[in-house]
């Protein structure tokens, strides 16, 4: 499975930098897809290691299937995090869906899977975990923490 995922301080920021490293050492591909712009989204992508940032984007839901076609894989092939009812359409149109504990109602109502945290507390990192477990990549990302 193909995923692009979205990333949403300090501590956390430890986690997600870590937890994106190693979904990208498992082989999935992270893009960040943002309705917003700025700088400091600029050097967050910079510093996670995220090559591929599109911000100020209305469309995230043709954004992700314009990337999904240019990789030659189905949309439902990726994933997405989000956190409000602007992601719904992307979320509904992605194979996994998560959100952050403290998203918005109609957003956790409809998404596969709820993180156990709010934003900046952790959430993208335990869905980094999450994605790899799921792809049965976990004890691969383990071993060299463990050798």
């Amino acid at each position: 499975m193909n995923s692009i995922v979205t990333a949403a301080a300090n501590k956390a920021a430890k986690l997600v930098l870590h937890g994106i490293k190693m979904l990208q050492r498992a082989g999935v591909e992270v893009v960040i897809i943002s309705g917003r712009s700025s700088r400091a989204l600029e050097l967050r992508a910079q510093n996670l290691g995220i090559t591929e940032l599109h911000m100020g984007v209305d469309d995230k839901r043709a954004l992700l299937i314009a990337l999904a076609a240019q990789r030659g894989i189905q949309p439902a092939q990726t994933g997405y995090m989000g956190d409000d009812v602007v992601d719904l359409p992307i979320l509904r149109a992605c194979g996994f869906s998560a959100a952050v504990a403290d998203a918005h109602g109609e957003v956790l109502a409809r998404v596969d899977y709820v993180a156990s945290t709010g934003g900046g507390r952790g959430a993208v990192r335990e869905v980094c975990d999450l994605i790899i477990r799921a792809q049965g990549k976990w004890d691969a990302a383990m071993a060299e923490y463990l050798a």
